[in-house]
């Protein structure tokens, strides 16, 4: 089961290192941002998907494809994928709007996390009723 939504950014100027281009430490922050906004659309959080359950990364994988500049407007494509009873993994896509290549994608595996407890906890069921519509 795959569930897109989509969201735009402007790439800024604390995004830009010295080779004059994104930095590769901010590609992470891409994928954060976009996924707090992916949730949000679902009314959760990374600190709740339901009863209390937060998020925590597990893994993360990054690909530049293309150089990615300042001023770029990006398009972000996200997705659930690889559900479990604890896991899935959130996979972003983000297309450069001028010339519509995709500059850079990437997964994070996402566990279901209480944090009271400090340990990893089921994928609540109201969420998993979420992503599976």
């Amino acid at each position: 089961m795959e569930l897109e939504k989509f969201t735009s950014f402007e790439v800024r100027v604390g995004d830009i290192n010295y080779g004059g281009h994104m930095g590769n430490d901010k590609a992470l922050l891409l994928f954060h941002d976009a996924r707090i906004r992916f949730l949000k659309e679902f009314e959760c959080s990374e600190k709740d998907l339901g009863n209390g359950v937060g998020i925590i990364m597990a893994e993360a994988h990054v690909y530049f494809l293309k150089e990615i500049f300042l001023h770029d407007k990006l398009w972000a494509t996200v997705s659930v994928s690889d559900i479990t009873t604890a896991s899935f993994v959130v996979n972003y896509s983000f297309i450069r709007e001028n010339d519509h290549k995709e500059v850079l994608k990437g997964s994070t595996r996402i566990l279901a996390f209480d944090y009271q407890r400090q340990k990893v906890a089921r994928i609540p069921g109201e969420f998993l009723g979420k992503m599976k519509k």
